[in-house]
């Protein structure tokens, strides 16, 4: 397996009623396995649902489903949280209801309801003494448009409501429109700041849709670089966090030391993000033997620097009292809303597909999942401080022993498996990216389904918040770092 994914034929895909699904599903959960996705696709009426799930010895599983637009089915949220979000979406793409669903109120507001988002009904907190506070959905400079509703006591607050679907870019709708093997600057460009870890999973899906093999060398250069975007964003994460604390030194610096991350990458690929580095086949940009040299020179004193930084935020007692503690997020919570990523973790929850799902290059070159307990502030910016070491670690034992590879790419007429499913998954600085490609007869896409982790770490952040002052908000919100584009599809 060259990257984390389970290939099928349709055909063999045992298809049950709706009521029939939701109850294997509901049986798969209390078990133990974990919803990675559920989702569903619509042609007239008709509708087939499909549920990826994974067992905690790592397996993946795929059930699929099938009703008609309208129809009911037990649904999973009153008894495994983790569905409530997936369950939303699936009622506003395909029209199917999650029966007894505690609130069921659309997400992206996609189709007929993109004009109505002033009917989304938010949840109330009634008091003498209790007030609202809104902010955005417009915010200063360039960030993307979202809604944060505060319902607070004082500066207490009791609960926070996210509200996104701003965005209507179809970027599902736009990956069928174009031939297969020539996706790879859209998917790039779906969520700016992990085109690597979105590249990568789709580079995987239809290499295995098209049978294709991609040498050791090549799939070595990809962690590479997946691993680079890793250290680039979640320096990017500290260097928020002591923006908004005004530890000038900390934000100065990495600030400083993110830049020679990119610009190495800009020096392989011609991109700083990493566009263009990968393509089906292998890589677009090999590293010879300078860049090689050049990146382990970048990667030695960037990790000198890095420490002495790391060690002054750590030791600061302004920035022990100002995040310990704060915008807590319990490792049973984390585990019964989904989250993944940096943010579970952080939690105390061990979840890290480059480990439970390790394809090439993580099998041979293992990474060592990491943990922090306390799930506050403090837990989710240390454990990206040591994500960053274990990041530079593997690099270099990759660089030192892993073949060359030559840049390679795969006809851009390459014919995909007729009747097949593949779902990629890539552990991105957030968390799991996951990508489901559908063929039809004639090998030709009918569903490409994208989901990034920031879709159900969202309620991570709004959880985190509760009972915390108003103003503890943005290190919290820095400390989940989520992408607004990456749930506005």
């Amino acid at each position: 397996m060259t990257q984390a994914l389970i290939l099928l034929a349709t055909r063999d895909l045992e298809t049950w009623v709706l009521d029939d699904w939701a109850e294997r599903c509901a049986q798969a959960l209390g078990a133990g396995e974990r919803l990675l996705t559920l989702y569903g696709r619509a042609a007239g009426d008709d509708v087939l649902t499909t549920a990826l799930l994974q067992g905690p010895d790592g397996a993946l599983r795929v059930l699929r489903g099938a009703g008609r637009r309208g129809q009911s089915f037990p649904s999973l949220t009153p008894k495994f949280p983790a569905a409530q979000l997936l369950e939303r979406e699936l009622w506003e793409q395909t029209g199917l209801v999650p029966s007894g669903h505690p609130w069921l109120k659309p997400v992206r507001f996609e189709g007929a309801r993109q004009q109505r988002m002033h009917e989304y009904p938010f949840f109330t907190v009634r008091g003498q003494e209790v007030h609202e506070v809104g902010v955005g959905p417009i915010h200063a400079s360039v960030i993307e448009p979202g809604h944060f509703r505060f319902m607070c006591h004082g500066e207490k607050v009791h609960h926070l409501e996210i509200q996104l679907g701003y965005q209507h870019r179809g970027i599902e709708a736009q990956l069928l429109r174009r031939p297969p093997l020539a996706l790879s600057p859209l998917l790039e460009s779906i969520v700016g700041d992990s085109s690597v870890a979105y590249a990568w999973g789709y580079c995987a899906a239809v290499e295995a849709l098209s049978a294709s093999t991609v040498s050791d060398g090549a799939q070595a250069q990809r962690g590479v670089a997946l691993e680079l975007e890793r250290i680039a964003m979640h320096l990017a994460t500290l260097n928020g966090l002591a923006t908004d604390i005004a530890f000038l030194q900390g934000g100065a610096s990495y600030g400083r030391l993110r830049t020679a991350i990119i610009n190495a990458s800009m020096r392989i690929c011609g991109s700083r993000f990493g566009r263009g580095w990968l393509r089906p086949g292998g890589v677009r940009c090999a590293i010879d033997d300078a860049l090689q040299q050049d990146l382990r020179t970048t990667l030695a004193a960037f990790a000198r620097d890095l420490t002495q930084v790391n060690t002054l935020m750590l030791d600061s007692r302004s920035v022990q009292s100002r995040f310990q503690g704060v915008g807590v997020v319990s490792q049973k919570a984390a585990q019964d809303i989904g989250l993944s990523g940096p943010v579970a973790r952080a939690s105390g929850v061990a979840y890290d597909t480059r480990v439970s799902l390790a394809g090439a290059p993580y099998a041979a070159h293992p990474v060592t999942l990491l943990l922090e307990p306390s799930g506050d502030c403090w837990s989710r910016m240390k454990l990206r401080m040591v994500e960053i070491d274990e990041s530079l670690r593997w690099i270099n034992a990759v660089l030192q022993t892993s073949p060359r590879a030559a840049a390679v790419a795969l006809p851009l007429d390459s014919p995909l498996a007729p009747q097949h499913l593949c779902i990629s998954i890539t552990e991105g600085f957030r968390g799991p990216v996951l990508q489901a490609l559908e063929t039809d007869a004639t090998g030709q896409l009918v569903q490409y389904k994208v989901q990034d982790p920031s879709l159900q770490n969202w309620f991570g952040l709004a959880l985190c918040v509760r009972d915390n002052e108003i103003s503890d908000f943005p290190i919290c919100n820095k400390s989940f770092d989520l992408s607004y584009c990456g749930n506005d599809l």
